[in-house]
Formats: structure tokens, sequence, C-alpha cells
């Protein structure tokens, strides 16, 4: 018989030591989560003896350990939650580097590799303990509120607590010894150690929530003998609901309350500020309920100025991130606390406040008066402005959310207009040339219409409104003529002064000022350094001078309007340029950050310039002046164009097979073009003026029917240019009556026309008294003449490029390759010079 499966021999004796040496160990296949536990537990060991003695780079080696553990366990942990002591483990480690970071004495006695690797571990540990914010604050708070007792317990007995303890298998190894004596073919079974999954995870988490809810108890039992007024407190509730702790008071009872004791408590909150883990919003009520207690105790206005500064400060703060606006509760909280801080400055002249003021020489006692509190409301004013632009970007603009946003506007240029007149009386020049631009540039991109009645002589309709209209102040062509030029004379940097030219420019602009407009667009000289300013900058210049086109178009300045337009329109990138919105683009042009930047540039909706009505006043002034161009140079070869987008819109309407009634803007430019080519006058007005146009375009003007008519009238003078230019050769002579009756024009402007054609030069004619007659000179050349005088011109650039490769085989060209053959060369040139040449000329 086989020793191996020996039972009852007489050798049971000798064999029994024997068979206790050859027995193999026993295999256990574990399940995944003891086997990570197992795992975890030792390194998290290792760990913590190299935080001992402070062996950075062990510490180092095994966290990245550690991580690249929990990484491969991830499946485990989503099911069954995140284990306490590796949580513990992560807050312990945190706070553990940052006491060594802090400690400069014991940084520098550290050599090299545990200093590099100090930096290195504390920069991971950061980043990786974001991950695990709540879990860390969760941890962090019932520590906080645990009794002593509670917190001198060994990391060891916490471990066991979270995920259990080897003793389990103790069990079992003992009955698997016992079968092995007695059979020892039982050794060489597999043995599998499995545990039901979810028995085992509440049986792994149970020592963690036994030991919250007895932490729980004790600060319930602490509560009851302390009483509601004690700070900490927690609140028993019924129905299972999870207990919530108090908002914990500001001072313990019996306290007295000054100015010492609130500025100790408000440099506690502030060191809190933008720390880990810390409760923004809890920041802002205990900031508030400070400025509560300090009403309530009169410690004075200048303690509770400070405290509104901070107050304002920590509601910027609020949102990290830079491209993120703010909640609609914040934004009213700010304007608030703005508004309350206007009034206590106000209200009480002998408060001074400065950036300037060092923290060390501020007065906030009553005894201490006049008060000094350092800060600047200037800066939180302009912060304010830039949030509420970042809330426009941010809102639908087609949502009643951003008319409710945009009501807020009013409110925003209050406290601005209340900021400018604290800052006259008590500012510098600087300060107030900075509010004065930021109260421009809510004012420059808004039509007054009211003064816009009042100039045109209209009232309102009942005296209610007449009223109104008599009481409402200044016009904004007052106010910004008297906040720019204090800007003109007093400001110092070229950046504020720039931007108060060009939003002057574009309200001039805006309510039809043309000639004052242009003028002081030509005299700022803006347009030759415009490219060196910063990108917000040229954004508004673009605007402005959109916006001075616009303005030379309603005002019959075809080419101004055309010349001012062009750049813009030339690019193909008019929204980008406008601020309106980003084009599509490849990675390559423009990465992630760069368009993150961009975005934040943008203008919000309500300050947009209609891209489909700058496109069309484009289009149209093209047209009035490229097709009696086009018509005046017909066969010349060297012709240029006035406008490259004009004529791609003609070739896309050449190209189409089937000509329908034109759909939109630009196939109704295409075909009035193409009736003013022929001279029919009353087809274009038909395809520029009607009621697809008029909705699209023309009823967004101010002044829309005076636009129209000027358009008219436009219509009809170039229909009456392209007319002569076309068919002239036709003509001996034309009767001025005719062409007024054609093109409905007065007998004055048809004469006034011809004769500015016949001075430049552009009409071979002269004009008979009498007879009131045009009569054409037939000196320009037929259509035939104009076709052979571009062939012979053609004829003579070939034979010229002939004679260039004919002298380079042969040589001779300019003499380089024969300057020995003086008398051969020199022949050659003056052969080439003379008689050559002149035979050529001859026999054209």
């Amino acid at each position: 018989m086989s020793r191996f499966f020996a039972t009852g021999s007489d050798s049971e004796s000798e064999e029994s030591s024997s068979a206790d040496e050859i027995t193999p160990k026993k295999r256990i296949v574990c399940c995944p989560l003891r086997f990570r536990f197992e795992e975890f537990t030792n390194i998290i060991k290792t760990i913590r003896n190299a935080m001992k003695i402070r062996d950075m780079s062990k510490c180092l080696e095994e966290f990245e350990q550690l991580y690249r553990a929990f990484l491969k366990s991830k499946t485990i942990m989503d099911k069954e939650g995140v284990p306490q002591f590796y949580i513990r483990l992560l807050a312990d480690l945190e706070d553990y580097l940052n006491q060594l970071w802090e400690d400069k004495e014991g940084k520098k006695k550290m050599n090299k590799n545990n200093a590099k690797a100090l930096s290195t571990l504390r920069q991971k540990i950061r980043k990786y303990n974001k991950d695990f914010e709540t879990e860390i604050a969760s941890y962090k708070e019932v520590l906080n509120c645990s009794p002593n007792d509670e917190e001198s317990e060994s990391e060891d007995d916490e471990e066991s607590e979270d995920w259990g303890s080897d003793s389990v298998d103790s069990g079992g190894e003992s009955e698997d010894n016992e079968g092995a004596a007695a059979s020892l073919a039982v050794v060489f079974l597999k043995k599998y150690v499995c545990f039901n999954l979810e028995l085992l995870s509440v049986f792994l988490f149970d020592g963690f929530k036994r030991k919250r809810h007895k932490k729980m108890e004790q600060v319930d039992e602490e509560a009851d003998e302390e009483g509601e007024g004690e700070e900490g407190g927690w609140e028993k509730v019924k129905g299972g609901v999870p207990l919530v702790k108090e908002k914990p008071k500001m001072f313990a009872k019996g306290t007295e309350i000054n100015n010492a004791v609130v500025i100790k408590k408000l440099n506690e909150i502030l060191q809190a500020r933008g720390k880990k883990g810390t409760d923004r919003s809890a920041q802002i009520e205990l900031l508030h309920a400070l400025a509560g207690i300090s009403n309530e105790n009169n410690l004075g206005e200048g303690i509770l100025v400070k405290i509104k500064f901070n107050i304002i400060a920590s509601l910027y703060d609020y949102n990290t991130n830079l491209a993120a606006f703010m909640k609609a509760e914040m934004w009213k909280k700010c304007l608030e606390c703005i508004d309350e801080l206007l009034d206590i400055l106000f209200e009480n002249s002998n408060i001074f406040i400065g950036e300037n003021i060092a923290e060390d020489s501020e007065n906030l006692a009553i005894s201490d008066q006049p008060f000094r509190v350092r800060g600047c409301i200037l800066t939180l004013v302009e912060r304010m402005d830039e949030e509420f632009t970042k809330i426009m970007q941010n809102t639908d603009p087609h949502s009643q959310e951003y008319v409710d946003n945009l009501k807020d506007e009013g409110r925003v240029c209050g406290i601005i207009d209340r900021l400018l007149q604290y800052l006259e009386s008590k500012g510098s020049t600087e300060e107030v040339c900075r509010v004065y631009l930021r109260r421009i540039m809510h004012t420059y991109y808004k039509f007054d219409y009211k003064a816009h009645r009042r100039s045109l002589g209209l009232q309102g309709e009942t005296k209610s409104e007449q009223d109104q209209e008599e009481s409402e102040g200044e016009d904004s062509a007052i106010i910004m003529d008297r906040l720019c030029k204090f800007i003109y004379a007093k400001d110092r940097t070229d950046r504020i002064r720039t931007c108060a030219i060009l939003c002057h420019i574009y309200h001039h602009a805006l309510h039809s000022r043309w000639y004052q407009a242009r003028d002081l667009m030509l005299m700022s000289h803006l347009q030759d350094n415009i490219q060196h300013a910063d990108p917000p900058v040229q954004i508004l210049y673009n605007r402005t001078m959109v916006q001075l086109g616009i303005c030379a178009f309603r005002q019959g300045m075809i080419k101004d309007a055309h010349n001012a337009l062009l750049d813009i329109q030339s690019s193909g990138r008019a929204k980008e340029l406008l601020g309106q919105g980003l084009l599509m683009r490849n990675m390559q042009e423009r990465n992630a950050e760069q368009e993150k930047i961009e975005k934040r540039r943008q203008v919000p909706f309500h300050m947009h310039i209609n891209l489909e009505l700058l496109e069309c006043v484009y289009l149209v002034s093209a047209m009035l002046l490229e097709i009696p161009y086009m018509a005046a140079h017909e066969f010349d070869a060297r012709r240029r164009m006035i406008s490259k987008q004009f004529h791609h819109q003609l070739r896309v309407g050449e190209r189409q097979p089937l000509l329908g009634p034109p759909e939109s803007m630009r196939e109704h430019v295409v075909a009035a073009s193409k009736a003013m080519k022929m001279g029919d006058w009353k087809t274009c007005h038909s395809f520029i003026i009607n009621e697809k146009m008029n909705s699209k375009v023309w009823d967004l003007f101010p002044e829309t029917q005076r636009v129209r008519e000027m358009l008219v009238r436009k219509i009809q003078e170039e229909s009456l240019r392209t007319y002569l230019f076309t068919y002239s050769s036709v003509y001996d002579s034309l009767s001025m009556e005719t062409l007024s009756e054609m093109f409905e024009l007065e007998l004055p402007t048809v004469h006034s026309i011809i004769s500015k054609m016949i001075i430049n030069e552009e009409l071979m004619a002269s004009l008979d008294q009498p007879t009131q007659t045009v009569v054409m000179h037939r000196t320009e050349p037929t259509s035939l003449q104009n076709m052979t005088l571009q062939l012979a011109e053609k004829l003579g650039g070939l034979v010229e490029n002939n004679e260039r490769v004919f002298d380079l085989k042969q040589g001779v060209y300019g003499g380089y390759f024969n300057r020995d053959q003086k008398g051969g060369y020199q022949q050659r040139q003056n052969y080439q010079r003379g008689g050559y040449r002149n035979q050529n000329q001859s026999s054209y």
C-alpha cells in the first residue's frame, strides 16, 4: 500500500513523523477581495513605518505601488466601496506631508533624495486626493467630533475593524490539519475559501459603522449637557433621517464681543479661504453672521466695511474656474453687498479706503477715527462688471432667462454711477478715468430713441409720456461727449483713451453723425497702430469700422461705406473679427486652451451687429460701384476688381443651371446686378426693395423710409450711368428729356450726371444746350476695334518674349557670354535697339 494512503498499519507510529515532513502546504484559492485586503494592509503598514522614520523615498515608492494596487481593484471598489482605512491613510499622509513642508528647518536637514521625493509625493497626493474630497472631509469631520480616547486608537485596530482580520481562517486551517492526519489524500485536494461578497462587505464595514455610531452617541450626550447655545452640537431627528450638524455659533456664551475678538475671528475665517476642503458657501454665511454680530454690538463702521470687502471677495472666489459664471443666487448677493458697502461709504465721510493702506496701519476701532481700511471699491465694481458680462455670455440668448439677466444691467449701471459720484470727490484722476470708461462701455452701443424722437420733433402720444421725456435728463450724446472728453484730457494710458475714442466714434455713427465720426477717426490715426493693440481693443475697432460703414451707407456715401467694410468682409471671418462667434478650425490652428480664451472675448448677444445686414450693405455698395465700372471697362484687359466677394457671388449665380425667383439676400443682390447691367432700374429696384428684403434688412434701420428713398435714388443714377456706358456707341445723340423719363430723374440731375461723366473723360460726348441733347463724338473704339487692340497688345508681348529666348540661346543677351567679342556684341546691340525694333513697330 502506498504510504500516501496509509490508514492503520503497524508502522503507523514510524511513518507519522515522515508523513508530517513530506506533507505539502495546503493550497488555498482566496476570493479577490480577501487578496486585495492583504495587499493593501501590507503596503499601508510599510508607508506608516516610512513616515515614522521620515523616509520620503520609501513613502513615494510605496505610494506608487498602492496606487497601482488600487487601480487593479477598481472593479471591487466600485461594487463594495472604498475602505475606510484607505481614506484614513490618504488624509493622514496629506497632513503629514503638509506638516513637513511647512517645517523649513527640517527640510534643510533632509538629504537631496528625500527632499526631492517630498516635493514629488506632495504634488501627487494633492492631485490624487481630489477624487476623494468628499470621503476625506467626512472622515475628518467624524475625527474632529470624536473623543480623545477614540483618536488614540492604533491604525491596526482601525484596519481590522474596516476590512476584517486574518482570524477567520484559523478554524478552517485546524480542521484541515485534523483531516490530514486522518487521510493524507485530502491534503492534495484544492480548498476554496470563498465568501458571499454581499455578506463579506457587511462584515467588513460593520466595524466602521459601529464605531461611527458610538461616536455619534457620545457627541449627542455632550450636546445634551451643553445645551442648544453651545457650538458643535448635533440635532436628533425622527424618521431615520441622518444626523445633521447645527450651524456653528461664532462665539461661546459669555464672550465679550469687541474689535479684537471680531478681527481675530475674521482672520480665522479668512485663513481657510482657498484651501482644499473649505466649504465656500459656509464661509460666506460665517462672514454674514460676523457682520451681523458687528452691527448688533455697535463696533463701528470701519470693521463693518472690512467684513463687507471680504464678503464680496469670497463671492467672487466661489467659482475657482475663471470661465465659470456666478449663479443667480450669488449674483444677487453680490449686488446687494456692493450697494450696502456704497451706502456705508456715502453715509460716513470719515472712512478712507485704499489698496496702499497696510493692514498694520488700519484704524477699525471707534476711538481711532477717521477709519482707515485696506481695500479698493473700484476693483470690486470692475470685477462685478466682468461677472455680468460672463453671465450674459453663458446664457442662452433666445431664452427668457437672458432677458431677465439683462434687466440687471440697469442696476449695474446704477452702481457704476454711484461709484463715479464717490470717486469724483475722493478718488484719483486715474480711478475716475477707469470708472468713466466702464460707464462708456455700457452706453456707446445703445441707440437713444428718445433723443432721436426729439430731434425729429416728435413727442409722446399721451401727456404722461411727454412729461416723462422732459424729465429724462441728458441725452446719451451729451453724456458720451462729457465722459470721453474728460478721458482725452486727463488719461495717461493709451488703452483707456483708445477705447474711449472708438466708443465715441461708434456712438456718433450709430446716431448718423457721419462727419463727426469720420473726422474723429481720421484725426486719431488709430488705423496706423491698431494691429499692436490687445485683442479686445481690436474687436472694438472692427465693430467701430463696421458701424462707420453702415452709417456712411445710410447717408448715401456709397464709396466710403464700401471702403470701411472692405477689410472685414473680404476676410470671410466677419463673425470672428467682430467677437460674435468662433469659426470651425483645425486643432493645428487653435488648440482647446486658445478656444477657451477666445470664447471669453466674445461680445454678449444684445451687443451683436446683424451679420446679414452687414453683408447686404456691403454687397449693395459693391453693386452700385462695380456694375458701372464693369460697363465702362468692358473690353479693358487690365480691368481691376473693386470687390472680389461681389464677383464671386456673380460667378455663383452664373453657374446656376436653373434660375428661379431669388430666395436669399445674396440671390436678390445678384438678380438686381444683372438688371442694372442692362440699364433696367425698375427691375433692379424691385429685387432690392421688396417685402423679403424689408423684413430681413431694411426694416432694421432706425430711419427705414429715408434709407429706402436713398437706395431708389442711387439705383436710378447708377443705372443711368451704366446705360450710357453700355449703349453710347449705338447712339449719335440722346435727348436728356428722354433719359429723364426713362429713369424718372429730374432734368437737372440728369444734366449733372452727364456733365460729370464728360469732365472725368468717362463719356466722349458734348452737351447741346438749345436742344438739350447729348451728342456722341464717336472717338471711343467699337467692340471690334477694342478686341483688335487687345490682340495687338498680346502679340507684341509674345514677340518680345521670343526675342529674349532667342538671345539667351545665342548667348549674347546682356553680353555675359561674349565679353571678348566686343565688336560683335556692340553690333548685335545696335541691331536689337535700332532697325529690328523699328521694323516691328512699322509693321503694326
